[in-house]
């Protein structure tokens, strides 16, 4: 005669069952390692993390890839322990040109590495008087404008590739007015993601630009205002991660490739330089 578990028994053990494959979950959390970076999320086995960088294989290969530290934000391990990384938290997000404070500019080159290469940048500016002080005025001018033209261009650092003053000082004054001269590549750890601004633009051809930001070789602060342009686009590509936008903007007849800085779910902004004049534009999205 067969004789079957009381109900209650039954529950028991479904709820001993049930109670079980959460208690083990965390050991079977994955058979790869994670690595989630500023853009992507890396299935992979991790082979080892240096001062620099994180080596890795994909599943099923052994050859060794790396990716810079810089840009990694966190390590998720199969044993389901994770690692983050201060290097890639430490960049500040440059949402728009006034955010232009927020960039870092440095002289080490291994602190850009792995980052994304976003525009070559160039900075001048001139003293007026005959002073130690006004050297120290037309740096702080000089670093001032290469930040606002980062910004400008989406980036959030900056390497700092040459600086060049100019001004013979003898004591407290100079024999002439002082010039600094300074040279970089605007960097970001993050960018746009292509598909995404592909789905925002969708069909649409004709948008409307509605603000202007302006930085000339012989300013010395950015210029801002209103406007109201039609702004046509013909194509989207993608280079290397940076997104190109053939248009015709309106009174532009020179430039027909704009580079995109950023987008949000109403507008985009777009940059360009023409002449020596850095120019940031935000067009709105209907």
């Amino acid at each position: 005669m067969i004789t079957f578990p009381h109900k209650s028994h039954l529950l028991k053990c479904c709820l001993f069952v049930f109670v079980l494959t959460f208690a083990i979950a965390p050991f079977c959390y994955s058979q790869t390692d994670t690595i989630y970076t500023n853009n992507e999320k890396i299935a992979c086995s991790v082979k080892e993390v240096t001062p620099d960088a994180v080596r890795y294989s994909y599943p099923g290969e052994d050859l060794i890839n790396t990716v810079y530290k810089n840009t990694v934000q966190k390590i998720i391990f199969k044993s389901g322990r994770v690692q983050t990384f201060a290097e890639s938290t430490s960049f500040k997000s440059v949402n728009g040109v006034m955010d232009y404070d927020k960039v870092t500019i440095t002289t080490l080159e291994n602190e850009v590495a792995g980052l994304y290469k976003i525009v070559e940048l160039s900075s001048e500016a001139k003293g007026s008087a005959w002073s130690a002080k006004d050297e120290e005025k037309t740096k702080d001018i000089a670093y001032r404008k290469l930040k606002i033209e980062a910004a400008m261009f989406g980036a959030n650092i900056v390497y700092l590739s040459n600086q060049r003053t100019k001004g013979n000082t003898n004591g407290y004054y100079t024999v002439s007015p002082a010039e600094t001269n300074l040279t970089g590549i605007a960097y970001s750890n993050i960018i746009p993601n292509f598909d995404n601004f592909k789905k925002l633009a969708g069909t649409q051809t004709n948008f409307s630009a509605v603000q202007q930001y302006k930085l000339g070789e012989k300013d010395k602060d950015v210029s801002q205002k209103d406007i109201e342009k039609p702004f046509r686009i013909f194509n989207i590509s993608n280079d290397n991660g940076i997104i190109y936008i053939d248009a015709a903007l309106k009174d532009e007849a020179n430039v027909n490739r704009f580079q995109l800085v950023n987008f949000t779910s109403n507008s985009f902004s777009i940059a360009y330089k023409y002449e020596g004049t850095a120019y940031n534009i935000v067009i709105k999205v209907n």
